[in-house]
């Protein structure tokens, strides 16, 4: 009887994820946050328009998320001091390293939804890629 491996054997116990990969969960948790890092990995924004940008968000969601995000030094919020104030949200230095990260998910996303045959590319008003039909 073949011997069996015991990097596949069924019975070993799985271990924790690295704090590495704990860190960058925690930081990204949320139905949102990723579609707000992908919105501002393209450019800075106000919150009116990224909460147009981003379908059924609700307004207090954004506010939290953006809210997380700035504590964890990924964007900043500058308030213009103007009437009606002006408040814009960029990615600091240290959020832009997630480009990289946004970039190999739609990577990923398009691959997986051209799995389907006949899929055909869906884009938005603005001819962004939004999904596979």
């Amino acid at each position: 009887m073949a011997e069996r491996d015991p990097d596949t054997c069924p019975s070993r116990e799985l271990k924790e994820p690295p704090p590495e990969i704990a860190a960058t969960l925690a930081v990204l948790e949320g139905k949102w946050k990723i579609l707000i890092l992908w919105q501002l990995a393209r450019r800075s924004c106000r919150f009116n328009e990224l909460k147009r940008a981003i379908p059924g968000v609700s307004q207090h969601m954004l506010t939290l998320h953006l809210r997380e995000l700035e504590e964890e030094g990924i964007l900043t919020r500058t308030v213009f001091a103007e009437v009606p104030p002006r408040v814009v949200y960029e990615l600091t230095g240290h959020g832009r390293t997630l480009r990289p990260l946004m970039l190999a998910l739609e990577k990923w996303g398009r691959s997986h939804l051209g799995r389907k045959t006949g899929a055909r590319p869906v884009r938005s008003a603005d001819n962004q890629r939004l999904a596979v039909k």
